[in-house]
Formats: C-alpha cells, sequence, structure tokens
C-alpha cells in the first residue's frame, strides 16, 4: 500500500474533512477524493461518509484507523532509522510548545548531547494539536505539552505541575477589564476562567502567546494570568505582584508518546525529561 493514502486517510481523520485535510496537505479535494476512492478499493470498504458536516468513519473505516497508523508509524520509524547520521544509534524525534523550549527543552536537549550521545535528536515547534497528530501518526516519538486531552493509544505522563497566577502591575487588587490582558492558556483555563471572572471574558486586548502577552503588559501595565515560574523574577523584582485570594489554575507539563513506541527510543527521552522538569528554572 502508497504510504501516502494512510497518511491522508489520517488527515481526514484529524481534521474531519476532506477540506481540512487537502489543506493540511497542501492538495486539491479533488486529489483527496481520488486518495480515498483508491484506498477504499484496495481494501474492498468504504471507510467515509461524506456529509455537510464533513466526513465521518464507517465501521471498516474505524477498524482500519488502527492499521492506518501503524503503517505510518512503522514507516516513519524505517526512514528514519535508515538516514541516522554516521556514528550514531538511534534517533528521537521531540516536539514542543513554543513556550516550553525555554529552557525545559533546551535543558532536555543539552541532557541527551552528555547521556546520550549515540542517540540523533531531530526537534520541533509546533501548536498542540497538530503535534498530537503527528504523535499519533507515528511521525513524532514524543511531544511535551501543557496539558494535553487525552487520546486513544497514546500515554499522557505528568513531567511538572505548573500553575496559572494573577498578577498585575499595580498597587491594588483592582482589575479593571479595560486593562486587563487575557491570554489563551486553552481550552480548560477559558472554562475556568469565564466560571471566575465573567465580566473578563470580553477583555479588550487577548493574546494567545504567553510570552507576548507579559511582555505588553508590562510595557502598558495591567493584569493577566501567567505561568508562576516564569513571572517569578518579576515578582522579586517588584515590577509585578501576586493579586491577592485570587484563583490559581493548574497548567501542568506532560510528555506524550503512543503505547506502541519502543522502549529502546522512549525510555532515555522520558528519563532525561523527568530531570530537567524536576530541576527546571524560569526562563530569563
Amino acid at each position: 500500500m502508497d504510504i501516502g493514502l494512510a497518511k491522508t486517510f489520517l488527515e481526514i481523520v484529524a481534521t474531519g474533512s476532506f477540506v481540512g485535510a487537502a489543506e493540511r496537505l497542501h492538495l486539491t479535494q479533488t486529489a483527496i477524493s481520488a486518495r480515498v476512492r483508491l484506498l477504499e478499493e484496495q481494501v474492498g470498504r468504504r471507510l467515509f461518509v461524506r456529509n455537510r458536516a464533513g466526513a465521518r468513519l464507517t465501521p471498516a473505516g474505524e477498524r482500519f484507523q488502527h492499521y492506518a497508523r501503524t503503517l505510518v508509524q512503522v514507516w516513519e520509524r524505517a526512514r528514519q532509522q535508515i538516514a541516522l547520521p554516521p556514528g550514531r544509534a538511534n534517533l528521537v524525534s521531540v516536539g514542543g510548545e513554543l513556550s516550553l523550549w525555554s529552557p525545559l527543552l533546551v535543558d532536555w536537549m543539552l541532557w541527551m548531547r552528555d547521556r546520550q550521545p549515540d542517540v540523533a535528536v531531530r526537534a520541533e515547534v509546533g501548536a498542540a494539536p497538530r503535534l498530537l497528530d503527528r504523535v499519533q501518526e507515528g511521525s513524532l516519538d514524543v511531544a511535551v505539552l501543557y496539558s494535553p486531552p487525552p487520546r486513544p493509544e497514546l500515554v499522557l505522563e505528568l513531567l511538572a505541575e505548573e500553575k496559572l497566577v494573577l498578577v498585575t502591575t499595580e498597587d491594588n487588587d483592582r482589575i479593571r477589564p479595560e486593562d486587563y490582558v487575557l491570554v489563551d492558556w486553552g481550552e480548560p483555563f477559558t472554562t475556568s476562567h469565564a466560571t471566575a471572572f465573567p465580566e473578563l471574558a470580553n477583555a479588550a486586548v487577548s493574546i494567545s502567546l504567553g510570552p507576548m502577552a507579559l511582555t505588553y503588559m508590562l510595557a502598558v501595565g495591567g493584569a493577566g494570568y501567567f505561568r508562576s515560574t516564569v513571572v517569578q523574577p518579576y515578582l522579586e523584582k517588584r515590577q509585578l505582584r501576586r493579586v491577592s485570594r485570587a484563583p490559581e489554575f493548574s497548567y501542568s507539563i506532560y510528555a506524550v508518546y503512543s503505547t506502541r513506541s519502543a522502549a529502546e527510543i522512549i525510555e532515555p527521552v522520558r528519563e532525561g525529561l523527568r530531570i530537567c522538569a524536576g530541576g527546571r528554572a524560569a526562563p530569563p
């Protein structure tokens, strides 16, 4: 079977539509439909039912999903191992959200260089949903993410407990909606935040990236929720202060990997991530 067919199948499953798969794969919808027809001819069963909402799996498609992931995973692992650099016995691919690269994943890469010198490392930055898709399909060994949602056949291993705390540049606890910076820390935070602060749900400024939001707030003043380890240096310098009696929200760090992952690949990665997460410091 052409691995491209299996990848196309998985992209449709991930996006829920032929249109979404076409955008991700940079193909036309006609090309996606042609691939699906060819795949259905090869397996002898209809795999998708298309409707206005997109595409849903047939019972045969649900059964094929596991095998498609296995096919892609085996192919990606074979391709990576064949292309190993000289002097390296193995290769591991790790992805992480942007805000986790400094210092956690940089520290991990230094740890791997020191403790696992015969392992080649491929590292990348990406958005959480796409990194999860990559781990699930087998093209990425491990993703390091904040509070990822559970998915079938994926292990979510807690690395460190992180807290989101409310801080302000002001000398009092008054939070004015016009000065509030709403940071998008994901769906669980958004839901809890809306319950605790319904008056701040429609803030004038909303930013999806924590470091950018913090830089903005320090420049113009205001209040917002940020990672406790990141704001600690600013609290010590009295550039920020904690808002008293404000609720804290959990924002923990997880390593995500497949239940089908080879132990010799995953174990060194897990060990290094646990060590680095346990002793990490806040970025400058």
